[in-house]
């Protein structure tokens, strides 16, 4: 008699607990249906403001004075960078036949990321390659580039899975 008692206190334990942890996340979602139903019934809000243009995507970037560096990405893809010494804020990349200015934006990686929102061309750079993404549809333009210097590198080791964490 004792054990069917602790058995059933036991299930009854479980089921309630299930039932704490069911009932919150079927609220969320009445109330989630609910807040849709409502807001459709909304007439439509007025559009954001678009972003501030500031002119720093403008304009065709001057790369008399600028250093070059080619790179030559997967499925034959391949792109050019210009930096400039004097300004570390900005590079232009030409992408087909058009030269782009791009402006650096910040990161807490360590990674270099620079970004046209015109066009919206968006390139990343590490250590070990580039990376060519269109922000407006979230694409990859083009990927594993690389610099002569880059392709000199060597490969990492391939990671062991019985040592790995």
């Amino acid at each position: 008699m004792r054990k069917i008692l602790s058995t059933s206190l036991s299930t009854l334990v479980l089921l309630c607990a299930s039932l704490a942890v069911t009932a919150p996340q079927a609220q969320a979602q009445t109330s989630t249906k609910k807040t849709t139903k409502k807001a459709a019934k909304k007439p439509a809000a007025k559009a954001a403001p678009a972003e501030v243009d500031d002119g720093e995507d403008e304009g065709t970037p001057d790369v008399k004075t600028a250093v070059s560096v080619d790179y030559k990405c997967e499925l034959g893809n391949s792109l050019t960078l210009y930096t400039n010494a004097e300004d570390d804020k900005h590079i232009a990349l030409r992408w087909g036949k058009t030269l782009h200015r791009l402006t650096r934006v910040p990161t807490t990686t360590g990674a270099n990321r620079f970004e046209n929102r015109k066009y919206g061309l968006l390139w990343i750079g590490i250590p070990a390659k580039g990376i060519l993404l269109d922000s407006k549809t979230g694409h990859q333009l083009a990927n594993e580039c690389k610099s002569a210097a880059q392709e000199e590198m060597p490969a990492p080791a391939p990671v062991d899975p019985a040592h790995s964490l």
